[in-house]
């Protein structure tokens, strides 16, 4: 069962249906198309509608999804079968193909191109050079193929035409290492006619209109498609197609892959040597033919490197070898443009052909040896041509409906083959399926001596003058009474036949079958391009090496080349493990919402869907593998969840359907459970989907306490690793200043010029004490020897210091301070200021002298003058010292500052030596 889609969108698979009915896998088909949902599965087939739109379901984020999954683990999806292509080949070592069919629009080749995108996606996670080289040249080569062998019809604007069966080989690991494509019929007829509203092959019109100038004039092609014959019914046609930015993608493609200049340049060459052939006129003179426009034959010869005398005798001439006779015999005009015609298609289908190999050259697997690299496994991918109903339907619609017949063949064969080996592998009973077999309709076709490829051989092969009549009046005798081939009734006389294909019945018209068949192409064609100058275009033809006269063997017709790689196809594809994916055309007009019942069912019938649906529902329409089917259910059952302790898985699984009461609509294999009914299966997805909610809620609980529990770990992790480093870097700082101050005693300048470590931030006010504590004991040694009288005067200098603030630099730190200086100076001097003190201190009262000194004094007219200055614990004096210090201003000290009324002596001292230096430095 497909995951995350509910039935709202219908059964992600047909075989979920309640009644395998027709009108009920319609129904199913076309809801699912207009819910946006174009793939549906049965069982391992994949059921494709073209959208025609784009869809945002192939990026990355999808492939992811997709990648080692189960098919019914994820909605239906192109992916999932790619995946288990994939899978098989890597898991079990099979060679396995995806085989794509459906007809001409249903998407054939997006659905190629998406399963290439996915392949290389999934492939090579080391990223090396050589398998990256091999997947760009995988998906490169897509693009070139597809402007070489892809039209405009009316029903596709990018039809394959022609078929195409590549080969990924891988190695023991599971990753690319190289390829091989092969194609089949090409319909080079296009190459000179197609239907009204249709176009001949992209190149030529990514030439015409998207070639650079100088390389359209160096090739003589103007940029109008419809100045050429071969193409003009193309040129008229409005298509949606960017021919100029395809022109531009194909050449850098080619360039990716390998193509050299010159092999590029030679492509080019003889896409517009076919376009100039197609404006060959030929006339008649008489008995003569000849060409009208010789200028043409000119630019031909120049653009193949040819002699224009060799194009011109190839033209209008044929070579005969009689015994040892070699005449040359002239074509009437008719003969010369069929000549011309045929060298036309023969040319663009060897560059087909020649571009196809060259691709091969580059991707093949080079010195791989199995006993050194391991078994080379592949897996095949066909994209070939659908089923087609023209209103015209010729030679080259009755191989593509032939291809198409031995494909579903082998589609019916293998389906019901494997179905049965399976039953018979596991041990259930098989119930036998009618089913249209469409054996009967390919040996209409390839039978030997009696089918209709037989019978036109046998016509290319008679004497004389063979037409298109002459093999219609073969097939009435031979094939007139058999149940799928009529000729007759209701059809136009001498010229038709109907074939009852498996997917309806399809008119042919005779004309053109024996020419087409024959494929003559005159062997002057091949020596004139053989003898080419051009070494490109001499390997794309090897035949004209032959001499004229040499004998050889009749070449195989088209249609005996055609059936015999049919053949081979089937038998390569026989001996893979198939996967299919059936493709399916909603309607004509391309309209991304129209869904025409009447189309899509006849595409239903022809595909054999519905037949496809019974087969897999005849006995059981799911199965799964015990582990799988436990991995998905186990959690419906308490003897299985969360894990079975029973002897195996199939007793695990027996227990868990008993548990549920579905033991009944059940069958059990040697390794898978077999469901019949899918009410049981929906039963299960019901129980599932009910207990997963449960599940999804008790593992949140779980998680979230897990998570919850983890983060409050790591945050008490954090904390205690936090800690422990905050005790790390306050220990490692303590260590620190222990060990750089552990001498400090000793020391001469008792560690001043130590230098502290940085502390971490939370120990700054730590250190700030820790520097505080030193500093006090720092000081400490200075001052414990000091007598008193030392220690007032340390006081006095620092409450100086601290007071002045530095603005006066030298204040005699280094010498003591006497205070009375005036005492101390000349005899003379002192003499006289020892009478003015003593009368001074008998008139004023006061107790002590703090401070006297000689000054000079500047005043506001900057004159000098000689002062002294007397302070005593009362008053400030200033004295002229030339009249034996008489006394000349008394300033009480309270008028000086209020701190005078402090009674410490030293800050006395100190204000009074503030008071000094204040009038000194303002001029007293």
């Amino acid at each position: 069962m497909a995951e995350h889609e509910s039935l709202e969108f219908g059964k992600a698979d047909f075989v979920l249906l309640d009644n395998v009915s027709l009108e009920e896998f319609m129904a199913n088909l076309k809801l699912r198309f207009e819910k946006g949902r174009i793939y549906t599965y049965i069982g391992e087939v994949v059921v494709s509608v073209n959208p025609y739109r784009a869809m945002n379901i192939y990026g990355r984020d999808t492939i992811e999804q997709y990648k080692g999954r189960e098919l019914y683990e994820r909605p239906p999806h192109l992916f999932a079968i790619a995946d288990a292509a994939y899978k098989a080949m890597k898991r079990r070592n099979k060679d396995t193909c995806i085989v794509i069919s459906g007809e001409s629009g249903a998407g054939k080749t997006e659905a190629s191109k998406y399963i290439m995108q996915y392949i290389a996606a999934i492939t090579n996670p080391g990223q090396r050079a050589e398998v990256e080289r091999v997947k760009n040249m995988l998906l490169k080569s897509n693009c070139v193929l597809e402007a070489f062998g892809n039209a405009k019809t009316n029903r596709n604007d990018n039809s394959s035409r022609f078929g195409k069966y590549m080969d990924i080989n891988f190695d023991f690991k599971g990753d690319p290492i190289g390829g091989h494509i092969n194609n089949y019929l090409l319909e080079k007829s296009r190459v000179i006619f197609q239907q009204e509203g249709e176009r001949s092959f992209h190149s030529f019109y990514q030439l015409v209109k998207g070639g650079p100038d100088s390389l359209l004039r160096s090739l003589h092609v103007s940029k109008d498609p419809t100045a050429y014959n071969y193409i003009r019914v193309g040129g008229q046609v409005k298509s949606s197609i960017n021919d100029t930015a395809d022109f531009k993608a194909v050449a850098d493609a080619m360039k990716v892959i390998g193509f050299t200049a010159e092999e590029i340049q030679t492509v080019y060459k003889i896409l517009a040597s076919i376009l100039h052939l197609g404006n060959l006129r030929f006339g008649v003179d008489g008995d003569t033919t000849l060409i009208e426009n010789p200028k043409v034959v000119e630019l031909i010869g120049g653009l193949l490197a040819t002699k224009e005398e060799s194009v011109e005798k190839a033209l209008l001439y044929r070579t005969v070898a009689t015994g040892r006779d070699v005449i040359d015999k002239q074509h009437t005009a008719q003969e010369a443009g069929y000549g011309r015609d045929a060298l036309a298609k023969a040319m663009y289908e060897r560059m087909f052909c020649w571009i196809v190999g060259r691709i091969n050259d580059v991707i093949e697997v080079k010195n791989y040896d199995a006993k050194v690299h391991g078994k080379n496994t592949v897996i095949g991918v066909l994209d070939i041509y659908g089923f087609e109903i023209f209103q015209n339907n010729s030679f080259e619609q009755f191989c593509i409906n032939y291809c198409n017949e031995k494909l579903q063949q082998l589609f019916i064969q293998l389906v019901l083959t494997q179905e049965q080996e399976e039953y018979q592998r596991e041990g259930i009973p098989w119930k036998h399926i009618d089913y249209f077999n469409n054996q009967v309709i390919v040996d209409l076709v390839e039978l030997q001596h009696k089918g209709i490829f037989s019978v036109l051989d046998e016509a290319c092969m008679n004497v004389g003058k063979v037409t298109d009549e002459v093999f219609l009046q073969g097939l009435n005798s031979k094939l007139a009474k058999h149940a799928h081939y009529t000729s007759r009734k209701s059809l136009e006389f001498d010229r038709d036949f109907r074939v009852r294909h498996y997917a309806g019945d399809v008119v042919y018209s005779v004309v053109g079958f024996i020419d087409k068949n024959k494929d003559t192409l005159f062997q002057d064609f091949k020596r004139l391009l053989y003898n080419s100058s051009n070494p490109v275009l001499k390997v794309m033809w090897p035949e004209g090496k032959l001499s004229i006269t040499e004998v050889t063997k009749r070449p195989l017709t088209a249609a005996t080349l055609f059936k015999n790689s049919m053949i081979a196809l089937v038998e390569n594809l026989a001996c893979k493990e198939p996967y299919y994916v059936r493709c399916i055309k909603p309607n004509e007009v391309k309209s991304p919402l129209l869904f025409e019942q009447e189309r899509c069912r006849h595409q239903v019938e022809y595909l054999g869907l519905l037949e496809n649906v019974r087969v897999r529902r005849a006995g059981f329409a799911n199965r799964q593998e015990y582990p799988r089917f436990l991995q998905r259910y186990k959690m419906i059952s308490e003897f299985t969840w969360p894990n079975h302790d029973l002897r195996s898985d199939r007793e695990a699984v027996k227990m868990l359907l008993q548990s549920c009461g579905l033991e009944h609509d059940v069958a059990y294999g040697k390794t898978k459970v077999f469901i019949r009914t899918p009410r049981t299966l929906f039963s299960l997805e019901e129980q599932r989907a009910e207990m997963v909610g449960r599940i999804v809620l008790f593992l949140q609980k779980v998680w979230r306490g897990t998570i919850a529990r983890m983060r409050y770990r790591r945050m008490r992790a954090a904390l205690v690793i936090l800690r422990a480093y905050r005790r790390f870097k306050v220990k490692s700082y303590v260590r620190d200043v222990n060990r750089r101050f552990k001498s400090v005693r000793s020391m001469k300048d008792r560690g001043r010029s130590i230098k502290w470590p940085t502390p971490p931030k939370v120990l700054r006010r730590f250190e700030e004490a820790l520097r505080s504590i030193y500093s006090r004991w720092w000081a400490w040694t200075l001052i414990k020897d000091l007598t008193p009288e030392e220690k007032l005067q340390i006081k006095a200098k620092v409450a100086t210091l601290e007071a002045l603030k530095g603005q006066r630099p030298d204040l005699g730190l280094q010498r003591s301070w006497e205070g009375n200086y005036l005492v101390s100076w000349t005899r003379y001097q002192a003499s006289s200021f020892t009478l003015v003190s003593s009368e001074l201190q008998r008139k004023d009262k006061f107790m002590r002298v703090l401070f006297s000194c000689n000054v000079r004094k500047i005043n506001r007219f900057h004159k000098a003058e000689d002062r002294a200055i007397f302070i005593t614990d009362r008053h400030l004096y200033k004295m002229d010292p030339v009249k034996q210090y008489k006394p000349m201003k008394n300033i009480p000290l309270y008028n000086v500052s209020a701190c005078w009324s402090c009674s410490q002596p030293e800050i006395h001292l100190s204000l009074a030596r503030y008071c000094f230096f204040v009038m000194l430095c303002y001029n007293g």
